[in-house]
């Protein structure tokens, strides 16, 4: 049995999911917007045990054999906006949702993702510093309370982006003239500066062992929302060398991901930069522009299992200890950190 967990109108579970209903696997879909009739009861012994019931269906935890999870937040659902916070269904959903995070974390099923692998990216800063430990190069980086560290940073770089600490998802601006009297916000907000890097932005989708590389073109500083810049986005499938091919596969294993997407960059005199990796990637954009079969390739790994073991390394390793980028103490109130 296949566990698939989220909302029908995600695009990269819908392909999933199509997916494996024409190789007649019929996954189980744990709908977010059923959640009203949807129930679990979760015994933990020896091993993690219990029933997960889908409208009237009863499956038993021990026969799901693996789980894709791209669940939403439970309390953004428009099913629960305007529920009282004693409500008896948001009380139920929120119930609901925590046994299934708990057994995900003790289920012995293959799961894409575990919650552990896909914490790094709670902390983009965090992240970075274990990406340098496979080969990777990140951007020199500030994160900062203080407006006069922002624009030293910006002096010495010239060419300066800002974006996200968090996994939340934000679009990735160049610092301008017009934006430097705003500077002094940054008091009320730790805010993460980068050094710009010029050259090729390529995304990799990783599937365990397997490889989908995307080259993109485009002038604008963020190319998911290049047209909102006034400018256009060119994305064509390529080949990576074989050296970054190896790097990403490695990066995706260390962080414990079966399934991730990295962000890439490639300047003229041909250094690799990595910006990010995704650990729940929407990758159903980069399969229809390229019609490379990501969906196919996360549909066989649920259904036959994974090529390799896993070993994630990251757990043995605190922030700082292999972190490159500028002394954030002398630059602001507090440094980032990790949201748990």
């Amino acid at each position: 049995m296949i566990l698939l967990w989220g909302l029908p109108g995600d695009g990269p579970l819908r392909a999933v999911y199509e997916v494996l209903r024409r190789r007649n696997c019929r996954p189980a879909f744990l709908n977010q917007h059923d959640l009203r009739h949807t129930s679990i009861k979760l015994t933990v012994a020896d091993q993690a045990s219990g029933v997960l019931s889908l409208k009237g269906e009863n499956i038993r935890l021990e026969d799901i054999q693996a789980v894709y999870l791209r669940p939403y937040e439970t309390l953004s659902l428009p099913c629960m906006r305007d529920l009282d916070k004693s409500h008896a269904l948001r009380q139920h959903a929120l119930n609901v949702e925590d046994l299934l995070l708990s057994w995900i974390e003790l289920t012995p099923a293959l799961v894409i993702n575990p919650l552990e692998a896909m914490a790094s990216n709670n902390s983009k800063p965090y992240q970075a510093s274990l990406i340098q430990q496979f080969g990777f190069a990140v951007p020199d980086t500030l994160i900062t309370t203080n407006p006069q560290a922002a624009l030293a940073f910006w002096q010495r770089h010239e060419k300066v982006i800002y974006k996200s600490i968090s996994g939340t998802r934000s679009i990735v601006s160049c610092l301008t003239e017009k934006q430097r009297a705003r500077l002094e916000l940054v008091r009320w907000c730790p805010t993460q500066f980068q050094q710009y890097i010029p050259g090729d932005d390529y995304r990799v989708h990783v599937v365990d062992q397997q490889l989908f590389a995307c080259h993109i073109y485009s002038p604008a500083a963020d190319y998911r929302y290049a047209s909102q810049q006034g400018a256009s986005a060119t994305i064509k499938a390529c080949l990576l060398p074989e050296l970054i091919q190896e790097r990403c596969r490695l990066l995706a294993r260390g962080l414990g991901l079966l399934v991730a997407g990295i962000d890439l960059r490639c300047t003229p005199e041909g250094e690799w930069y990595c910006f990010e990796v995704n650990p729940s990637p929407a990758f159903t954009y980069f399969e229809q522009e390229t019609k490379q079969p990501i969906s196919q390739a996360i549909s066989s790994l649920l259904v036959e299992g994974r090529e390799s073991e896993i070993y994630p390394f990251f757990s043995s390793l605190s922030y700082g200890e292999t972190c490159s980028h500028e002394n954030l103490s002398t630059c602001g109130d507090e440094g980032p950190r990790s949201r748990e």
